[in-house]
């Protein structure tokens, strides 16, 4: 619902645009001079000011001037009784959207008042639009021809044109958000905004008011009202980067945006109706923190309608060249940089503890120090060139049986803790890992004193 501000020194005539406006589905307010409009633009946002050119104190064209000096993506139809051609053109140039004289009728306001409400969407569009192309630019996509990726690429074509909620699991690193992006491409919301909100990286007092906006004095600091992620995020997509961080208080609301579409910002007692689709992603596994009483079993269902597992880089090595060659592409398009044999094997045969993420720091590091054309085995990392097997379990774990031979228990522990690393702790996929019941699994860790969250 589009906020509009109608400012004027005639009582009636306020009156009279009001009515109107809010009989078109608007959310209007009055003011009766323009010192009073800046008073409550510096309160509150609004899409639309229609303002008298002619009044006491700070005229419509001052108004006009300071609006675009200070809010410049709010639209303003300057109205007026006293209109010529030149001072249609002043408001013109001084960033009027639209221009109406006195007398009109009710078609013409409502005409008006649409138009320039597009002008708004289509610099809105605009904007939105200039980030995509860098992001793009930025070569930001997910790379990837392993079976395992086939596997993601075939399910992110086939939920992007729903509106189902999908929850997207991986170790960090793996590109979750480049999957969400993708989905948000793909589906019939592509034109619409993409809100990317890290539930982890916002304080848990002021996660409420991120996602569902709030009221002027809400809270301290509060001085003006302020629209939250889901309504940023209105007809596109939401992406709730580690919802498994999501403070357990705050888990019912972000189920009600989901059943109901609809939210209550932080101090106030409107219902919004909201229409974004919900993208989520973890690194955790959900189903242990459910156990755990950490996550609330309903808000799982309702995110995990569709479920993508974005794999490790340790389940994928085949992918590292294609990483490799895009991330020297990306990071360095003038610069033509190869790498050597030796140099790529050891790069494919690594543990990737930060996935993909981490290859891309390295191939950045590596283009900063090496000064030639080609990147050597020499000029790798110590820890790349000669990695060491952890001595219990980990990956690449093999087994030699010692000749004085060894505990069963410790083997077990072994083979149970390489599982849950390559599955980044996530027990229902180191399960089937092993081919035992989850229950299994559990009894085990708890018998071997494994702990249920990975370890930092």
């Amino acid at each position: 619902m589009a906020r509009v501000l109608v400012v004027d020194d005639d009582a009636s005539l306020r009156r009279i645009l009001e009515y109107n406006l809010a009989e078109e589905g608007y959310a209007v307010a009055t003011a009766a001079s323009g010192e009073e409009a800046l008073e409550k633009l510096d309160r509150a946002a609004f899409d639309l000011v229609v303002t008298d050119i002619k009044m006491p104190g700070m005229d419509g064209m001052d108004l006009l001037r300071r609006i675009k000096a200070e809010a410049p993506e709010t639209q303003v139809i300057v109205v007026t009784a006293f209109g010529t051609i030149e001072m249609a053109v002043e408001a013109m140039k001084a960033g009027a959207a639209e221009y109406i004289t006195k007398p009109f009728n009710r078609d013409e306001l409502k005409l008006a008042v649409r138009k320039a409400l597009r002008v708004r969407d289509l610099e809105a569009e605009n904007v939105r639009l200039r980030q995509e192309v860098r992001r793009i630019e930025e070569a930001d996509k997910i790379v990837g021809d392993s079976p395992a990726m086939q596997a993601v690429y075939r399910l992110i074509e086939k939920v992007a044109d729903s509106d189902a909620s999908v929850l997207i699991t991986g170790e960090s690193g793996t590109g979750k958000e480049l999957a969400a992006r993708a989905i948000h491409r793909l589906s019939r919301r592509a034109d619409r905004p993409f809100v990317a909100v890290n539930c982890a990286a916002i304080p848990r007092e002021l996660l409420e008011s991120e996602l569902f906006g709030h009221k002027k004095g809400a809270f301290t600091g509060a001085i003006r009202d302020k629209k939250g992620r889901f309504e940023e995020a209105a007809g596109g997509t939401i992406f709730l980067d580690e919802i498994g961080e999501m403070p357990l208080d705050l888990q019912p609301k972000i189920l009600r945006a989901l059943q109901e579409r609809e939210i209550t910002p932080v101090g106030s007692n409107e219902v919004i109706r909201v229409d974004a689709r919900v993208l989520a992603a973890t690194n955790r596994d959900l189903e242990a923190e459910i156990e755990e009483g950490r996550f609330r079993e309903d808000l799982y269902y309702r995110i995990a309608v569709v479920p993508i597992h974005m794999p490790s880089l340790r389940e994928r090595p085949e992918d590292i060249p294609l990483l490799v060659a895009h991330f020297l592409k990306k990071l360095a398009p003038a610069r033509p940089v190869r790498v050597e044999p030796e140099a790529l094997e050891a790069l494919s045969r690594y543990t990737w503890k930060g996935n993909v993420r981490e290859l891309e720091n390295t191939i950045e590091r590596l283009l900063v120090l090496t000064e030639g054309d080609a990147i050597g085995l020499g000029d790798l990392p110590e820890k790349i060139r000669e990695p060491k097997a952890r001595e219990h379990g980990g990956d690449g774990f093999t087994f030699h049986l010692p000749p004085e031979g060894v505990s069963l228990e410790d083997v077990e522990r072994a083979v149970i803790e390489e599982a849950l690393h390559r599955t980044g702790w996530n027990q229902t996929r180191a399960a089937k890992l092993l081919r035992i019941p989850r229950h299994i699994l559990l009894y085990r860790m708890e018998k071997f004193g494994i702990p249920r969250r990975r370890p930092d």
